[in-house]
């Protein structure tokens, strides 16, 4: 870890309980389709080396919704034990099934993680009442931390801001991954409640940490990290113009990540590229770049000075 990284992540600030840079982090797969814990491992490491003092492990980015329970517990275990003593923890333990979700989530807290994600519950389509329903009975059953996700670009639905205020008054809901878009409904959010809120848009991040958001779960994060970490830490010195700075840097490479292919296929594309992963496999029904967004890919890095 360089020194700068090292003294970013020991400075952490204690009443920000998952940290201010976080990673959406891929699932390794072999070549013959088996989750590959070693890389899993590898891969955690490297991101806390590079200065992110979170993981959320098996989320979206993480392919989740294509791991069996035994997997994702597999995930948790593998990367608790790489990183578990140096940065949180958060799991993607949660689904559309509120039963399978608690399920998922009491095992994963047998194996030291440190926080949930709790997803808004995708196909369902539940109203507002249910999505409450849903992440009460899942805080009922464990102690951990809660991050709620909203994404409706994937969930189909929102979590509207009067729901966020409400379950932000809930002990254990202490955060909010915002994917939303939605800059006017996550200023009420900030003026209204008390939670950490976390850009989950890459390219947002700075607009939403000058409101005053805590930090980000990025997918980009996986190839520029330090960039991240100047950006994030800029912001909480109060240097606008290093924030700006790495923002028009990190731009083209989160165009690279995020604007040609789903995050986790480009993500692993690029971490191939770089060495760290020894393939870009995905599972079905994601599918590995094609050349043409291949091309776009590296086009958008060059832009950033990048020759992969």
């Amino acid at each position: 870890m360089s020194d700068t990284a090292a003294s970013a992540v020991d400075a952490v600030r204690p009443d920000l309980p998952f940290g201010t840079l976080s990673v959406a982090m891929a699932t390794p797969f072999a070549r013959d389709g088996g989750v590959d814990y070693e890389q899993a491992a590898a891969l955690a490491t490297k991101l806390v080396d590079e200065g992110c003092d979170a993981l959320v492990v098996t989320g979206t980015t993480g392919e989740t919704s294509t791991l069996t329970d035994e997997e994702n517990l597999g995930m948790f275990r593998a990367v608790v034990e790489a990183v578990g003593d140096r940065a949180k923890v958060i799991a993607g333990s949660t689904t559309n099934d509120t039963r399978h979700s608690i399920h998922l989530t009491t095992e994963a807290a047998k194996l030291g993680v440190d926080g949930v994600l709790v997803t808004a519950p995708y196909y369902n389509k539940p109203s507002q009442a249910g999505v409450i329903a849903h992440v009460e009975a899942i805080a009922a059953a464990t102690e951990l931390p809660i991050m709620l996700y909203d994404i409706p670009g994937r969930s189909g639905i929102a979590l509207s801001t009067e729901t966020l205020i409400r379950l932000a008054d809930h002990p254990r809901v202490v955060a909010l991954k915002d994917a939303k878009a939605d800059y006017q409904a996550t200023t009420r959010v900030l003026a209204n409640t008390d939670l950490h809120v976390y850009s989950g848009d890459d390219g947002l991040t700075l607009p939403l940490m000058a409101a005053g958001a805590a930090g980000v779960v990025s997918v980009t994060a996986h190839v520029a990290a330090p960039l991240f970490r100047e950006l994030v830490d800029a912001v909480h010195a109060g240097d606008l113009a290093a924030a700006r700075r790495a923002h028009f840097a990190i731009d083209p490479i989160q165009r690279a990540v995020m604007t040609h292919a789903q995050g986790a296929v480009a993500a692993k594309a690029v971490l191939h590229w770089q060495g760290v992963l020894p393939n870009p496999a995905v599972r079905l029904p994601l599918v590995e770049l094609s050349e043409d967004e291949a091309a776009a890919v590296r086009a958008d890095l060059a832009e950033a000075g990048w020759d992969l």
